[in-house]
């Protein structure tokens, strides 16, 4: 009976917003696990030969959001066999343990955000882009994601004033990125943009701010700021948003799937990534490792088909391009 209490409890703080309450699950969540490691102790960096130029095959994805993105799984054997070199990762932060520096690239060996989170949809995102996509293309992935976070963390107008007011494991977390995420993450992706293309952008976010009706536009002025901060267009950078964990799961945020359903309507280069029958952690918030292969490998299936219209799409432009100048 008491197992039940505490569930219908967990599910009504979710559905009531977490940035609200001081005692919500997400803080009681993190305040019983102050050091997160979801790393079975494989330190292992994936060093490889740095790009000394720039390769227009090497396919590179940003990733950003809060505790599902950040990683939130223990890391399993499997997750570190059959890594193909073509999947690589930036680090975002250094990993003091295995001796990844911020700003290099590796082999995607996980954890891909923070040496001691877990896996992340990113993981078999790329992993199934380098399956279904000719050997000559590389995929890399720069992922900086806060567990606990509103969307408002990666809204620069508003991030500091946010970071003022959080919990202190959350501002423990922003410290990792000199309290500037989106400043970060912006940097990175133009360190990377040295290197190859930038061919789309992963968000997974939603439990803090769950049901929130104005979400989508908050996200569209960060993904339109994105976009303006590194050159892009939208047509050739789509975002792929993914829902959180389903009502079948018993998703204690499910009710924000209904708003991630709006997204393509408020931006249209934006795709809606399902996470239907993606396996549910206990805790009603996050997946298991299980959950998240399958939601990364739909992330991937979802950008492959976008990618096929924004090719449409620029290839249109070049074409009316090509027409004008030719008059």
């Amino acid at each position: 009976m008491k197992k039940i209490c505490f569930t219908v409890a967990l599910a009504l703080m979710a559905c009531l917003g977490y940035a609200q309450d001081e005692k919500g699950a997400l803080t009681s969540f993190y305040e019983k696990n102050t050091v997160l490691n979801f790393n079975d102790g494989a330190n292992i960096a994936g060093e490889i030969q740095q790009p000394t130029k720039f390769d227009p095959n090497f396919h590179i994805y940003l990733c950003f959001g809060q505790s599902n993105m950040e990683g939130n799984a223990r890391i399993e054997p499997q997750d570190r066999e059959n890594l193909n070199t073509r999947f690589k990762m930036m680090a975002a932060v250094d990993f003091k343990r295995t001796g990844r520096q911020m700003g290099k690239w590796y082999v995607a060996v996980p954890p891909l955000c923070r040496e001691n989170n877990g896996l992340t949809p990113a993981d078999y995102f790329g992993r199934t882009m380098v399956e279904k996509t000719p050997e000559n293309i590389s995929i890399g992935v720069i992922n900086v994601a806060i567990g606990g976070c509103s969307i408002d963390l990666f809204d620069e107008d508003k991030a500091q004033a946010y970071i003022a007011k959080s919990a202190g494991w959350l501002q423990g977390f922003c410290k990792e990125y000199d309290n500037h995420p989106y400043q970060r993450l912006i940097a990175m992706a133009k360190e990377a943009q040295k290197a190859g293309v930038i061919k789309g952008i992963l968000l997974h976010q939603g439990c803090t701010d769950n049901g929130q009706q104005d979400w989508p536009q908050r996200v569209k002025l960060i993904y339109e700021r994105m976009l303006n901060d590194l050159g892009l267009e939208a047509e050739a950078c789509p975002l792929l948003v993914g829902e959180l964990m389903s009502q079948q799961e018993n998703g204690a945020c499910e009710l924000h799937n209904t708003v991630i359903a709006t997204m393509p309507l408020v931006i249209p280069t934006a795709y809606v990534v399902p996470s239907l029958g993606c396996k549910g952690n206990f805790d009603h918030l996050h997946f298991t490792a299980e959950g998240y292969r399958e939601l990364g490998r739909r992330y991937a299936e979802v950008m492959l088909r976008a990618e096929k219209i924004s090719d449409a799409l620029t290839g249109g432009k070049k074409a009316k391009k090509a027409k004008k100048s030719k008059k």
